[in-house]
């Protein structure tokens, strides 16, 4: 189970006197290493059915399971895909984020680079927080309202800065794989 492990949390007098809280909490997403996760913010309920068709779309044979979470009306989380396996996974991670109008889409045998114009495409799409392979984990802020994301941690801090040989590597690597000509 994707889970929290930091949480701080501040307290002050707000208008007319009475207290305001907000708490933020650190959620692990929880992946195997080899799957790619997009995260984004949408704004309706028609949204979990247009990613769906932005995925189908992008063509490829990618698998991929979606999870939307609804701010308003029943606030259920939305399941949609083409593999159990990764809906099950974007069910269970909506549901450890808990915050309104995300989405989450877990995909394997494609990247998200495939897929990305596609999704943003989507007129309900306001933002993506991350596309990527590496660990990730969401900065969530708590509030007597609800939750919401305030950004993601993608991945390691660099190690350094690119040199002569990194760019020669990166240069043949892209165009081996297709990408550069």
């Amino acid at each position: 189970m994707a889970g929290n492990f930091l949480n701080l949390r501040g307290e002050h007098k707000g208008k007319g006197g009475q207290k305001v809280s907000l708490e933020f909490e650190l959620v692990n997403i929880e992946k195997p290493e080899n799957l790619n996760v997009i995260i984004g913010q949408a704004h309706f309920i028609k949204t979990v059915e247009d990613l769906h068709e932005a995925m189908v779309g992008a063509g490829g044979g990618i698998k991929f399971g979606i999870s939307f979470l609804e701010a308003s009306g029943e606030r259920l989380v939305r399941v949609t895909g083409n593999d159990e396996k990764l809906m099950d996974l974007a069910k269970k991670n909506a549901l450890a984020l808990g915050t309104g109008h995300a989405f989450l889409i877990f995909m394997e045998n494609g990247f998200p680079i495939n897929v990305l114009r596609n999704i943003l495409a989507v007129p309900e799409v306001c933002t993506i927080y991350c596309a990527t392979g590496n660990p990730v984990q969401v900065v969530v802020a708590k509030s007597e309202q609800g939750r919401g994301i305030m950004g993601v941690i993608d991945g390691y801090p660099p190690k350094g800065v690119e040199g002569p040989d990194g760019v020669e590597w990166r240069h043949s690597f892209l165009r081996k794989i297709g990408y550069k000509l």
